[in-house]
């Protein structure tokens, strides 16, 4: 396994609320997570921090090899749910974090599979030599007036609710975890990412750039052109390539 990421502020924002975390077991298995804060510069940078430190030491200690798929699910579900209610009670206890919260993708790749929890916009892709194409769904607002028919695809590039997000960790005590499954193939890549980069950023785009530069750092090029393209907001991009 592969692993490159890079983070990057972007052009307008002053402080950058993404984290993530990636690293590979002794088996050859990777994992990784990323989260997107919002709720102000300190709310922000607190939830999505506190997300990626609580899930990313639940599968470094709770992971063992040759776990079934069922397995893999509880422990990615868990993970997530557990630093939902660590987020939520901070936010509760403290006046100054009321409403923060974060988006989260947290996966796991071995030889076979790929397997991704997630809650919020940001994304995971599978992405090979022929295609990209998104495994998740968005939580957002204009991802169900498209579903309803409401909008178009182009149009929700520019909806002015393209930033409204319908689940976050940290908001409600209770949270809704999607839970996706995806076999791997020869020459796969898992690519995860902040909207910071998938709103400025084709999936064309990204996909020829990965393809380009294969090779050399191409999460540092993607990163790059979703700055020339504007940098509205904070840029996170992970891969692991199999």
């Amino acid at each position: 396994m592969r692993i490159i990421a890079r983070t990057d502020p972007g052009k307008v924002r002053s402080s950058n609320q993404d984290s993530y975390a990636a690293g590979e077991f002794r088996n050859g298995v990777a994992w990784a997570v990323v989260c997107d804060g919002m709720g102000g510069s300190v709310g922000g940078n607190i939830a999505s921090s506190t997300a990626v430190r609580s899930i990313s030491e639940r599968i470094t200690t709770a992971y063992r090899e040759n776990m079934s798929s069922s397995s893999i699910r509880n422990l990615l579900v868990t993970a997530i749910t557990n630093a939902n209610f660590e987020i939520f009670d901070m936010a509760s206890a403290n006046p100054d974090l009321t409403g923060m919260g974060t988006t989260v993708v947290a996966a796991i790749m071995d030889d076979e599979n790929i397997y991704v929890a997630h809650a919020g916009d940001s994304r995971a892709y599978i992405v090979n030599k022929s295609s990209i194409r998104q495994i998740t769904r968005d939580h957002s607002v204009v991802q169900k007036m498209i579903e309803n028919g409401e909008i178009t695809e182009a149009e929700a590039v520019r909806h002015p609710s393209k930033n409204l997000i319908t689940r976050a960790l940290g908001v409600d005590e209770n949270l809704r975890v999607d839970f996706n499954e995806e076999p791997c193939g020869e020459r796969t890549m898992l690519l995860i990412c902040t909207d910071g980069l998938t709103n400025y950023v084709t999936d064309e785009e990204i996909h020829q750039t990965i393809l380009k530069g294969l090779h050399t750092d191409f999460a540092e090029t993607l990163v790059d052109l979703a700055n020339e393209h504007g940098g509205g907001d904070n840029i996170t991009v992970v891969a692991v390539e199999g």
